[in-house]
């Protein structure tokens, strides 16, 4: 497990003003990300406050192997770098943010957030999405199964999809209403055109760092070590289709069309003070089988990071109408751990590779205020959504924005943040 050390310090202030008491980005967290300072070509830099730092301009005060991976425009070698040079970096980095006397050095490799843009932090070779969030999988499983809404396999297998990586994209590209095949229960043969239950799904998704070789799985011991940084993922679902396509192989053109993810890469090692014991299993549940269990994560193999969804309309915001929050959950509604999805995934010989995605899956809460999708909100369309505005939702209409954001929050720790997660609807071409 990462330690916790002088980087997660409450006491530790940034000179950097705008680092004091940013709801995202203090010198605590210190994120990872691909941008580009005006008409700049793409390069590595570093979230502070509101302010972004060129990560190739402070080579000199970096490890010579941190230092090898600064030239390129994506965080693949550097992801792949051992957690040990990361740690180091990490150390690195919050002394050049928070000593003055380095000030004059580093203030010239700052840049203006907003005045910069973001892009993918990983060439993406592949992408999976798991189905870990257990109150989701219940409520998505009991509207089509009122009687058996979990399959038999949930609680033995974390159960997950391959996914498209070619569509992955960086919060504020908008998402273009797919086209599909789709068959209501009423109508007599399926129709093409654009979907009409459009959704969203709140959820985290894992950066891998180190890959293991084809054909030699991850010990569940060990899959902390081969995570890189985490991020927030909306997997965009067009419900329709994927009901009508899903059996026998599971998700395809109703989930690959588009996947938007926060573009900060929030790392393993600011996460370590924010690690919770994973939640107890419901009596009578089975324990995970043996390549799947380890005590030390079990004791702290969760994290307290509390999720937001929000929603923006086209109305809403021509009159000034803040975004309206849907709901709010919690990542301690995990049914299996992060290191529990890479030891699975890998658990065959199956190789994975520096900057992979791997999805959690809708992460839903027990009460309605936590459900992570509008399928769910909306009971699959029965119960619309009343906003502010006087509109309703039951799915999402083009011009629609959703947002999410998450904050990892303890006790005596100053919280950190993932940036937004978000992207507006456009029309079917």
């Amino acid at each position: 497990m990462n330690p916790i050390d002088e980087t997660h310090d409450p006491a530790r202030k940034s000179w950097v003003e705008s680092a004091g008491g940013h709801p995202d980005f203090p010198v605590q967290n210190l994120p990872l990300g691909i941008f580009s300072p005006g008409n700049h070509a793409p390069r590595i830099g570093v979230a502070i406050g509101d302010m972004i730092m060129d990560l190739g301009g402070a080579g000199a005060f970096l490890p010579d192997r941190v230092t090898r991976t600064l030239g390129g425009a994506t965080l693949n070698a550097l992801m792949g770098l051992p957690a040990a040079d990361r740690a180091v970096m990490r150390r690195r980095l919050s002394d050049l943010l928070t000593d003055e006397t380095h000030r004059a050095t580093v203030e010239p490799l700052l840049y203006r957030a907003d005045e910069c843009a973001l892009h993918l932090p990983a060439a993406i070779g592949d992408y999976t999405d798991f189905y870990v969030g257990i109150h989701h999988a219940t409520n998505v499983g009991g509207l089509f199964r009122p009687d058996n809404p979990l399959l038999p396999n949930y609680k033995y297998v974390p159960i997950g999809y391959h996914g498209r990586a070619s569509s992955v994209r960086p919060t504020g590209v908008p998402v273009i209403r797919p086209n599909g095949q789709r068959k209501g229960p009423n109508d007599a043969e399926p129709s093409f055109g654009p979907a009409r239950r459009l959704d969203y799904e709140m959820e985290l998704g894992i950066w891998v760092g180190q890959g293991n070789a084809l054909g030699h799985p991850i010990p569940i011991g060990e899959a902390n070590q081969h995570i890189a940084g985490y991020c927030l993922l909306n997997d965009w679902s067009a419900r329709d289709i994927q009901a009508w396509e899903y059996q026998p192989l599971g998700p395809f053109l109703a989930k690959n069309f588009h996947t938007t993810i926060s573009p900060w890469v929030v790392t393993a090692e600011a996460l370590a003070p924010f690690r919770v014991p994973q939640p107890a299993r419901a009596a009578g549940d089975p324990a995970p089988l043996p390549y799947l269990f380890d005590e030390a994560d079990q004791r702290n193999g969760a994290f307290a990071i509390e999720l937001e969804v929000l929603l923006s309309t086209t109305a809403m915001r021509r009159r000034g109408i803040a975004p309206f929050t849907l709901s709010r959950g919690s990542a301690t509604d995990m049914y299996w751990t992060m290191a529990q999805i890479v030891t699975h995934h890998a658990s065959n010989g199956c190789n994975l590779q520096p900057g992979d995605l791997i999805g959690t899956g809708t992460i839903s809460g027990p009460e309605k205020a936590a459900f992570g999708s509008l399928l769910e909100l909306s009971r699959g369309g029965a119960e619309p959504i009343a906003l502010p505005t006087g509109e309703t939702r039951t799915f999402l209409e083009d011009g629609d924005e959703v947002i999410l954001r998450a904050t990892a929050k303890a006790e005596g720790r100053i919280p950190i943040g993932f940036g937004d997660c978000r992207a507006v609807i456009l029309p079917a071409p």
